[in-house]
């Protein structure tokens, strides 16, 4: 049996030329990071996040040994694929509420926004 190493054919040339590079090549331009506002809301969890608080706290108790967030989440995602729609609704409720909190704090943001109420740059520069 014959191993690549042991046997290794030359490759056989191209027939085909590569094609040829640019010689003057233009820079890009950077892009600019934008600018976080720190006025603005935070999107709320998913339903599986809210799961996974409740998961933890229970996981960890039954396995006190267990200190990996990692093996803490593959559980979390096992559980959490085998569980019914019905077992989920609760969660998705929890989310569903924090979504439309969210929704009625980002109109109130731009509101404000658009009245001027407080500058684009954060006050705690």
């Amino acid at each position: 049996m014959k191993t690549r190493s042991s046997a290794a054919a030359p490759a056989p040339a191209r027939s085909v030329p590569a094609p040829a590079r640019r010689a003057t090549t233009k820079p890009r331009a950077k892009k600019k990071p934008l600018k976080d506002d720190r006025n603005k809301p935070k999107k709320p969890p998913t339903a599986f996040f809210y799961f996974l608080e409740d998961f933890r706290k229970t996981y960890q108790q039954e396995n006190p040994d267990v200190k990996s967030m990692r093996d803490i989440g593959k559980a979390c995602g096992e559980k959490w694929k085998t569980m019914s729609f019905e077992e989920k609704v609760a969660y998705y409720d929890i989310a569903t509420e924090k979504r439309a909190e969210f929704e009625r704090a980002m109109a109130e943001y731009i509101k404000r926004k658009e009245s001027g109420d407080f500058s684009e740059e954060s006050d705690y520069e």
